[in-house]
Formats: C-alpha cells, sequence, structure tokens
C-alpha cells in the first residue's frame, strides 16, 4: 500500500496561514514610517494652498526657524509669513486634532465594546457645539479671543457630564445605558443648538454652522499649544492602558476573570476621552467619521491589538486630517469647504464597504 506524500506547495494542513508582512513588522519600524510620511505630509501641506510655495523652499524656512544650525539660508519676505504665520500653526493643529480624534475613537470602540463608538457617544461633540454656538450668536467675549474655545470646552465637559450622571447608575457604567444616555443628551443639545442657530441674524449663522461642520480657518500659535499638549498626554496614557484595552474587549467576565476592576477602569477612560475631545473640538468645531473611519482601517492593516493600533491609529488620523484640510482650503478657492464635509464623504462610502465585507463574511 503507497501513501502518497503531502503536496510541499500547500504545506501541513495544521500550519496556521501566513500573516501579511505589515501584521508581522515590528511596531517601531511602523511607527517610525508613520511618522515620516507624517513629517513629509506636513511640510507639503504647508506649501499648497492659494499661493503655490515649492517643498524645498518650505523645509528651508522651517529649518532656519527651528534649526538655524542646519540651515543657513531660507527665502524671506511673504513667502517666509505665509509658511510660519499662517500655515505652519494650521497643519500643526490639523494633525493634533487628527490623532486626538482617531486616538479617542479606538478606546471608545474598545472601552464599549461598540465598532460604531465615536466622541458624539458620550456627548462632548454636541456640547462643544452647543457651548460655541452660544457664543458666537450671542456675542459674548468674556475670555476675550479665547471665548470661543473655552466655551466649546466648557459645554463639552457639561454635556459630558450629564451623560455620565444618567449612564451611572447604582455607581456602576454599563456599555449599553452609557450610549443610550448619550445618544440622549446629544440629541437634545443638538435641537437647541439648530433652534439657537436657525432664529439667529443672518450675519451668525454662516460662522455657527460653519464651526459646526468643523474647520482649521485662522488658526494662529496661541490656539495650538494646549491641544497639541492635550493630545499627546492623552495619546501616551492611552497607549499605557493598551493592555486594559485588549481586556476589556473580551467582555466583563472576561476582563474581570483577569483581575480588571472594570468599571473603575472603564470609567476613567471615558474620562480621558472626554478630555481629549473637549481640547480638540474647542478649537476644530465637529469633524465627524475621523474617530470611526481610522480605527476601524488600522485594524484592517495590523490587526486587532489596541497596543498596535492606539499609535499607528493616531499617526494615521493626524496624515487624514492633514491632508483633509489641503482639500477644503483648495477645492473650492477662495473659500473653503467644512472639513466635516469632506470626512463624511470619504466615511460614509468606507462604511459601506465595511459593512459589505462584514455580510459576506458572516454568509461564508
Amino acid at each position: 500500500m503507497t501513501v502518497k506524500a503531502p503536496d510541499a506547495r500547500r504545506g501541513p494542513r495544521h500550519q496556521a496561514p501566513r500573516q501579511p508582512a505589515v501584521r508581522r513588522a515590528a511596531l517601531p519600524a511602523l511607527v517610525g514610517g508613520l511618522a515620516a510620511v507624517l513629517a513629509l505630509s506636513m511640510v507639503a501641506a504647508v506649501g499648497l494652498g492659494p499661493v503655490s510655495i515649492p517643498f524645498g523652499d518650505v523645509a528651508q524656512v522651517i529649518g532656519h526657524r527651528y534649526l538655524p544650525g542646519l540651515v543657513d539660508t531660507a527665502p524671506t519676505g511673504p513667502r517666509a509669513v505665509i509658511v510660519l504665520d499662517i500655515r505652519l500653526p494650521r497643519v500643526l493643529l490639523g494633525a493634533a486634532v487628527g490623532a486626538g480624534l482617531a486616538a479617542v475613537g479606538t478606546v471608545l470602540q474598545a472601552v464599549l465594546r461598540n465598532p460604531l463608538a465615536d466622541p458624539y457617544l458620550i456627548g462632548a461633540s454636541s456640547g462643544a457645539s452647543f457651548g460655541a454656538v452660544l457664543v458666537i450668536i450671542a456675542g459674548l467675549a468674556p475670555f476675550g479671543t479665547l471665548s470661543l474655545p473655552v466655551a466649546a470646552f466648557l459645554g463639552a465637559m457639561a454635556t459630558f457630564s450629564m451623560v455620565m450622571l444618567l449612564a451611572g447608575g447604582r455607581g456602576l457604567l454599563a456599555p449599553t445605558r452609557l450610549i443610550l444616555a448619550g445618544v440622549a443628551v446629544a440629541a437634545f443639545t443638538e435641537a437647541i443648538t439648530h433652534y439657537l442657530v436657525l432664529t439667529s441674524p443672518d450675519k451668525d449663522v454662516r460662522s455657527a454652522m460653519f464651526w459646526m461642520l468643523g474647520g482649521l480657518g485662522g488658526t494662529q500659535w496661541r490656539d495650538i499649544g494646549v491641544p497639541i499638549a492635550v493630545v499627546t498626554a492623552g495619546a501616551l496614557w492611552f497607549w499605557t492602558q493598551s493592555g486594559r484595552l485588549n481586556a476589556l474587549v473580551l467582555g466583563e467576565e472576561g476582563a474581570t476573570s483577569l483581575g480588571l476592576e472594570v468599571h473603575r477602569v472603564r470609567r476613567r477612560l471615558i474620562i480621558g476621552c472626554a478630555l481629549v475631545i473637549g481640547a480638540v473640538v474647542a478649537v476644530s468645531g465637529g469633524i465627524g467619521f475621523v474617530a470611526l473611519m481610522v480605527p476601524h482601517a488600522v485594524r484592517l492593516v495590523v490587526g486587532g491589538d489596541n497596543r498596535r493600533v492606539l499609535p499607528l491609529a493616531a499617526l494615521t488620523g493626524a496624515i487624514l486630517l492633514v491632508w483633509v484640510d489641503v482639500g477644503a482650503r483648495m477645492l473650492n478657492q477662495p473659500d473653503e469647504i467644512p472639513i466635516g464635509v469632506i470626512t463624511a464623504v470619504l466615511g460614509a462610502p468606507f462604511f459601506l464597504v465595511l459593512l459589505r465585507r462584514a455580510d459576506r463574511r458572516r454568509w461564508q
């Protein structure tokens, strides 16, 4: 009796399929590659606009200002002013906003075990919009030029506190209860915001609507310090909690069996998300789909381990929003398109593709 030899091309039947190279790549290499792409994207984005500035000139201007020992000469005059005072702070803020949204989306989707979780589910985004629109329409300026971001941040914290109060029955914080409370509070806040916009003078409607849809126009250096610091600190802290996030994905019983205090960890992470979103939305307005879209895209490439997903999602979100902002200021010159419009146009088809893939897997 002859025994047929196994087909060497197919390998043993018990052998697991080989993972794609990206999933096997070391995290430092992936982070370094995305960081390099982000740096190049930011320099390129600074040069793009109604007045185009060559990539080399942008790099020279930035290098001469911040690395004078390495770059001796650089263009001066109007080009230097455009690079350093107009576009560079805007690009830096765009990168910080994109990173913050993507990091928060990653955390919320793990904490709530809901693939559709985003900042609107904790009330922060809708509250920020309410606070900012109230200041715009009422003409209030108690903090001078900082009145708008301060009002947006306070609005975000107020609505988030309301959501936590409604969701925290018996000292617990169940994901389903939190989502329902967040949806209710967000709907109520958005209804009041829309009423304020509809009953406001015409001169205030455009600025209020543009802010609600998100934008980075008019960014100055004084606007970027706090968001960058908060996003950086928040993203680093989230990454230190990535092991706990992986445990929370297993469900409450699974995480508890691993020794995790589920409700306490969940509460801390959600409060951290609210603080980051409050700082981000206070300077950029409501920008949707980034927090939903980026974490899913990263998971498709590198898998579901949050130790890898979190830093890569933050960098990917930063890159995405830098280029979305370029499109916002170039597609309809001399006017700008709200960033939220572009992210919605990109995000809606992305999720239709995800749903189609999920349906195919279900029936296979």
